[in-house]
């Protein structure tokens, strides 16, 4: 029972990541049915980011929790900056060609900032600095660190904040006004060209925030990191939804479960022919079997009907 609930306070903070990610995938597709590809490099992007700024802050004598914060700000900036210009130059140029013709340029949008990456910062993995306390919570046999505590009520915050946003302002109106006809809404005085700049800027920024997240949580970073959680992210938003806020973030939460669970028992499920690190699978069989059984998600795909 330990073991269980130690996977299961895991399975939260991963499945936490991974919705973070996943809503910038089912936003952009709600909006313009585009399946974004190189998201999980703006999560890389605002990792290394973070980790540059809090090298440099590392002899300031700044408070971990401050240097956080710092690099946090500069990550965002970066990464909606960078997510601007993708959608400006590489996207909105194809947003009336053939559906393939975006979906290959993402591929090679994601290749690029991949390889900038690498040109910049070096191939080789860097360890992310310990910014907050290391002295685990012990919950009575599972325990959480700080940071894992921290990632579970920003995550917490953040969704409901852009829940709100989406639901309840004028903004979010505009949003879904251009996901059921941009032509429409432009006559109506919304501007849609700058409400899926912003889509892609808000996605951009939970991105960033994900990528300190996940260097904080494993303490390691590279130009390789973002597609592995870019691929699960984007696997979350199908398993929830796609075009679905609440189906990316159950979908994201449920398939962090699955894969810590999985990876907390598979040794003794295989006798020890598979180790841990083959966990990954749990969550690709999970999709496939969502795609066969319900096609549309666990809670139905959500993207507007355009008159």
């Amino acid at each position: 029972m330990e073991t269980f609930l130690q996977q299961i306070i895991n399975g939260l903070v991963l499945g936490s990541m991974y919705a973070l990610v996943a809503l910038g995938y089912t936003m952009v597709y709600g909006i313009i049915n585009l399946i974004n590809f190189a998201h999980g490099e703006i999560l890389m992007v605002g990792a290394l980011v973070s980790w540059t700024v809090v090298g440099a802050l590392a002899d300031s004598g700044m408070p971990g929790w401050l240097m956080m914060l710092i690099a946090l700000a500069c990550a965002v900036v970066v990464c909606t900056s960078l997510n601007f210009l993708v959608e400006k130059i590489a996207y909105r140029p194809l947003r009336n060609a053939p559906r393939l013709a975006p979906l290959i340029t993402a591929m090679g949008m994601s290749l690029l900032l991949q390889t900038l990456a690498m040109i910049i910062w070096k191939p080789n993995p860097k360890p992310f600095p310990l910014l907050l306390p290391t002295t685990p919570i012990d919950l009575g046999g599972p325990v959480i660190t700080i940071t894992q505590c921290v990632i579970l009520g920003s995550t917490v915050m953040i969704l409901a904040t852009l829940m709100w946003l989406v639901n309840h302002t004028k903004l979010g109106r505009a949003m879904r006004a251009t996901a059921e006809n941009p032509r429409v809404a432009g006559l109506m005085g919304v501007k849609p060209d700058f409400i899926i700049s912003t889509t892609f800027v808000i996605g951009a920024a939970l991105a960033a925030v994900a990528g300190l997240m996940w260097a904080a949580n494993y303490g390691t970073v590279q130009h390789t990191m973002g597609f592995m959680p870019g691929l699960k992210a984007f696997t979350a938003a199908v398993l929830g939804g796609i075009g679905n806020l609440a189906g990316a973030m159950v979908g994201g939460v449920l398939l962090g479960l699955i894969e810590a669970i999985g990876a907390g028992y598979l040794g003794d499920l295989t006798g020890g022919v598979l180790g841990s690190h083959y966990a990954d699978i749990f969550a690709f069989v999970a999709l496939i079997l969502v795609l066969t059984l319900r096609p549309s998600g666990l809670l139905g795909e959500r993207v507007a009907d355009r008159a």
